[in-house]
């Protein structure tokens, strides 16, 4: 049987949980020989209006933010990876950025991780994950963080 998985799609937020998702998707990856392609969306920041001023404070977007993405994605794409990766930088909703790209690059398996946020923090924050998992046009893999003190390995080594 063939491998149909030869694009990987893994959103990076340069949290312990987006970096630990990226070590699963190199092995996975390596296993079926497929590609990975990182991506950082970076999320505009909307600022209230400024009523004393008349007017609304408006951010200003300069490619030096895009930028500095950029260096950091490759930065850790080289580090972690050590070969030639595709490195994609976006501005909007994080989730409709991912689903976006997963369409435009034809991805076949997007690998996120979830940051495990429940209760109060979920309603508040939304999940990321959660969203691209309901609207992907492709396979999700979420990946949540490691349980503190359960090694798998040693585990089914016992077995």
């Amino acid at each position: 049987m063939e491998s149909t998985i030869k694009k990987v799609l893994v959103p990076i937020d340069f949290s312990d949980y987006s970096k630990s998702a990226l070590k699963y998707a190199i092995n996975f990856s390596k296993f079926f020989n497929a590609e990975i392609i990182l991506i950082y969306v970076v999320e505009p920041v909307i600022y209230p209006l400024d009523f004393s001023m008349g007017q609304i404070a408006m951010p200003s977007f300069s490619t030096e933010w895009d930028q500095r993405a950029k260096e950091e994605l490759d930065k850790l794409a080289k580090k972690e990876i050590n070969s030639s990766v595709k490195t994609i930088i976006k501005t909007g909703k994080p989730f409709l950025e991912i689903i976006e790209t997963a369409k435009e690059e034809n991805i076949d398996l997007i690998i996120i991780a979830t940051h495990g946020h429940t209760g109060v923090e979920h309603i508040i924050f939304g999940s990321t994950a959660e969203k691209v998992v309901r609207k992907a046009p492709c396979p999700v893999l979420t990946l949540r963080e490691p349980i503190k003190g359960y090694n798998h390995k040693e585990e089914n080594n016992k077995a």
